[in-house]
């Protein structure tokens, strides 16, 4: 049995309790129960959340145990310091524990109690430079969705927790085990830790259903041509009323916007390290290894092989 204590803040953020239905579907995707659960707080009793929910918790102890200790953000960790008393808790229980996490702004609450020093780390892109200024001896990653350095793991904002929870699941129970929950909970797309945190598909944001289909047919065969016409016809539009619509609700052209979604995945891929540059320029849909090098130096630049090296040397 994994046990996961779940640490509450005052006016912690809502979403992170449903982080825990990721446990309860690995559970029943295990067939045993793998995963038990137990919300805590400094002083235990109920504990309002951020919006309309109240919990009740155990009390937290130098005496509490658990494998993972999940600690929950608030929405502002600027407004108020933690308690005394928290942090040096935290600080014992996470020294002895296997893991500890920090969801979301939960990572301030890491970085008070000294967890974080010398390691990477990630939280919500909105207090990534307050985190980075505060703390400079942690290595802030803000366009990251969730980080593992060693025993300690933090993730970007709202539902990246979701994707650290699969990611600690895959860890635990094996890459299938997590697939199948991910498809269980009905997610759209499983992310994994190394992704940015600002989509393209969320920063284009169409208005309408047939530019959205567009996107999503573009999304799913970027090792295609992709051409105006072919877009044109998944959103049942003529190639220049899609061309039009298309730029008027994207505020981009059709070809700017494939080569952002393909510059996306390549990205992702090469920081893998799964395949030689020359796979992922022909599944992204780059004509060859020197078409991904430009495309790299245009919207990041810098070459993929500088990127790969990079996510080569942070991993270790």
């Amino acid at each position: 049995m994994h046990r996961l204590g779940y640490l509450l803040p005052p006016g912690f953020q809502v979403i992170a309790l449903g982080t825990q239905a990721v446990f309860e579907f690995a559970n029943l995707v295990a067939g045993e129960p793998f995963y038990a659960v137990d919300n805590y707080a400094l002083g235990g009793g109920e504990v309002h959340a951020s919006f309309g929910v109240s919990v009740q918790t155990r009390a937290l102890t130098a005496r509490s145990q658990a494998d993972t200790w999940m600690v929950v953000g608030v929405v502002n960790p600027l407004a108020a310091p933690a308690a005394p008393e928290l942090l040096r808790l935290v600080r014992k229980l996470g020294a002895q524990a296997r893991r500890t996490v920090g969801l979301c702004t939960g990572a301030f609450l890491l970085a008070e109690a000294g967890l974080l020093a010398g390691r990477r780390a990630t939280t919500h892109w909105a207090h990534a430079e307050a985190m980075q200024q505060r703390h400079p001896d942690i290595q802030v990653e803000p366009d990251r969705i969730y980080i593992a350095d060693g025993p300690v793991w933090t993730s970007a904002g709202m539902t990246a927790e979701f994707d650290l929870a699969l990611g600690l699941v895959e860890k635990d129970l094996g890459a299938e085990t997590a697939r199948a929950v991910a498809h269980g909970l009905v997610m759209h797309q499983r992310r994994a830790g190394g992704q940015s945190q600002h989509s393209e598909m969320l920063k284009l944001a169409p208005k309408s259903d047939r530019i959205q289909q567009a996107l999503e047919h573009a999304r799913r065969n970027l090792a295609g041509p992709l051409s105006v016409e072919e877009l044109a016809e998944a959103a049942h539009l003529s190639p220049r009323q899609f061309s039009r619509v298309f730029t008027a609700e994207t505020g981009q052209s059709p070809a700017k916007a494939v080569e952002g979604l393909r510059l996306e995945a390549a990205r992702l891929m090469v920081e893998q390290g799964r395949h030689p540059l020359e796979v992922v320029a022909r599944e992204t849909g780059f004509r060859d290894r020197r078409h991904l090098r430009e495309a790299f130096l245009r919207g990041f630049g810098t070459p993929p092989q500088a990127v790969r090296r990079g996510a080569r040397d942070a991993a270790h």
